[in-house]
């Protein structure tokens, strides 16, 4: 099966029931997206997929044919990735670091989606689970990120 992960053609072969995430981990050896819960709640494995959060733990890889899949691993080739990038170091949000690629991934989503978001965009857009709950910091890089 052929998949478009950051650009580039990829030829994976596992079954079609897999979820993107094992195929991008296991397979590919791409570890940014995390495994969190399995169950699509906490948001550590979103990607993007053709621009749209998207969470890869169980998003099947048989309905992402001809689909663009992005992952955190390229999401500073992307402008809005760099900057949502830049606005996170400067704000210093990682703790642990553990939930960071997915909230990064979806501030990315949100801001090309809206690149002026009020605060209610933020907070209906920003759902993945932070457990060191660096939130206020989430926040305020987002609104760094859009005003760069």
């Amino acid at each position: 099966m052929e998949l478009t992960i950051n650009g580039t053609p990829q030829q994976v072969d596992v079954e079609a029931d897999t979820p993107l995430l094992w195929v991008l981990r296991d397979t590919l050896g791409m570890t940014g997206s995390k495994y969190g819960c399995g169950l699509a709640q906490c948001g550590a494995c979103t990607v993007l997929v053709d621009g749209q959060p998207t969470r890869s733990c169980v998003t099947t890889i048989d309905s992402l044919v001809g689909q663009q899949i992005t992952t955190i691993e390229a999401i500073t080739s992307d402008p809005v990735g760099q900057k949502v990038v830049e606005a996170w170091v400067a704000h210093q949000v990682p703790q642990c670091g553990y939930c960071q690629s997915g909230q990064i991934m979806a501030a990315t989503a949100l801001l090309k989606e809206t690149p002026k978001p009020t605060d209610e965009d933020i907070a209906a857009a920003m759902v993945n689970l932070c457990r060191c709950g660096t939130y206020n910091a989430i926040a305020a890089a987002v609104r760094d990120a859009a005003q760069a």
